[in-house]
């Protein structure tokens, strides 16, 4: 598809999105998050002693935030399915 806007040509790749509802990229997010969190909790002490405790409580709000916006991508999906969207 070409598109002309004033003196400037403009050619759009008919290219489909990869994830139209989000949902795969909020569980891979989520999981990434968990991941980090037991990839930490070995080092609590160290963590601790160091100051850098807030690491591992914001692993925990990444992965509490991403089942929010997975459960949020799969009620949108939802209602788009129905139609209501």
């Amino acid at each position: 598809m070409v598109h002309e806007i004033g003196n400037r040509t403009y050619v759009v790749a008919p290219v489909e999105p990869l994830d139209l509802d989000g949902i795969r990229t909020m569980q891979v997010g989520t999981a990434f998050w968990a991941i980090a969190f037991v990839l930490l909790l070995p080092f609590y002490g160290r963590l601790e002693d160091d100051g850098h405790l807030w690491w591992l409580w914001t692993c925990v709000a990444g992965f509490g935030l991403g089942l929010v916006g997975w459960d949020h991508c799969r009620r949108r999906r939802k209602r788009r399915q129905e139609g209501t969207d």
